[in-house]
């Protein structure tokens, strides 16, 4: 499918950039066009082109749906098209280069993303299903609710950075005055501290558990796909925001239907009367029961029977694809004496040439073996 923007193209960067690279390009981009560092008039749009791309290809739930359905993949994900704030963003890269009056007041860490590699069944990818899932996390506190304060205290400002989170300095560069943002190092970001610590979290706000959770399968997922559940993987520490659960799908392979997509594709192995005369096949479905198909009087090697809405569901759109015969007419490695004799006698009929006795010598001994 085209796509209507080339995000990598706007970063710099192949289609198989790491992670790491599309993070450094965007770094370069953004020093050089960020609208407080750069008067150009030009340069307010050109960054947020820049933040757009940064923001699609570095996560890899919209990565991924950007490669596979283009622009259309990730139209009306919230943020894009947006700066996501000028400190936010310079905050993660620079240190927060945003200038002197940008600011944020302190808040708590988001907890961790997590991975859970789920593995499927083939009819399962192909019709969809629920899987109910189990893992371990770090979750909120239940004696302190997640503050981290022994319970009948509170956290109390942190005195060094007035509950900001944040300390700044101020450099001259080429570029000009810069402020420097860093986490606060006494509260480490928090803007709070804890003078009396929870006994049982020791004062991080989360315990170690497990979870058991629900996942819906949508029908038609394929190998290497990912699920991305939001405020399902491990909470912040002090009450942070919760990471999100990347479900990592691996679907098992089908004895005998192959996947290209949204196809399915089964090979069909007949004889040289049945192609010949014509007959009826059972070929399987991944419904598991089995259809019946017919093969057509004079079917050639190589013929495809398609069965149409008889493949994958797409996953974007209400339709399905088809399920493919393909046909294989198996010539025999040994006959019987009354076999040869059979093709012997419509050889004759259909006027071809074939070797006298089937085969000379060894033709003859293996017929005195009958």
């Amino acid at each position: 499918m085209a796509t209507t923007t080339d995000y990598y193209s706007i970063l710099g960067v192949p289609r198989g950039a790491s992670d790491a690279d599309i993070k450094k390009a965007f770094r370069k981009l953004a020093q050089q066009w960020h609208p407080d560092v750069n008067q150009d008039p030009a340069a307010h749009d050109r960054f947020k082109e820049i933040n757009e791309a940064y923001q699609v290809l570095s996560d890899p739930d919209r990565r991924q749906r950007y490669d596979m359905f283009g622009s259309a993949g990730v139209e009306g994900d919230p943020g894009l098209g947006g700066f996501g704030g000028f400190a936010d963003i310079f905050d993660a890269f620079f240190g927060g280069a945003a200038g002197a009056g940008a600011g944020r007041r302190g808040r708590p860490s988001a907890g961790s993303d997590l991975r859970y590699d789920l593995r499927i069944t083939f009819r399962e990818a192909v019709l969809g299903t629920e899987k109910e899932i189990e893992f371990p996390v770090l979750g909120r506190c239940e004696t302190c609710t997640g503050t981290g304060a022994k319970p009948g205290t509170e956290a109390t400002t942190c005195p060094q950075c007035n509950g900001r989170g944040e300390v700044r300095s101020v450099r001259q560069t080429m570029l000009g005055q810069m402020v420097n943002v860093t986490a606060c190092p006494r509260c480490h970001g928090d803007g709070r501290i804890v003078e009396t610590p929870c006994e049982t979290c020791k004062g991080d706000g989360r315990t170690e558990g497990r979870r058991t959770i629900r996942v819906t399968i949508p029908a038609g997922i394929d190998e290497g796909h990912q699920i991305r559940l939001s405020n399902e993987g491990e909470v912040g520490p002090r009450g942070g925001p919760a990471g999100s659960l990347y479900v990592a799908v691996h679907v098992a392979p089908h004895p005998e239907l192959k996947r290209e997509g949204t196809e399915l594709i089964f090979e069909a192995s007949i004889g040289i009367a049945q192609a010949a005369l014509g007959t009826k096949i059972l070929v399987p479905t991944v419904e598991g029961e089995e259809a019946e198909v017919e093969v057509k009087p004079g079917t050639q090697p190589g013929t495809e029977i398609r069965l149409r809405g008889r493949g994958v569901p797409h996953l974007r759109r209400a339709v399905r694809g088809d399920l493919h015969v393909i046909v294989d007419v198996a010539v025999p490695t040994r006959l019987s004496k009354a076999e040869r004799e059979a093709l012997h006698a419509y050889a004759e009929a259909a006027g071809e040439i074939v070797a006298e006795g089937g085969g000379g010598l060894l033709g003859k001994v293996r017929d005195a073996l009958g």
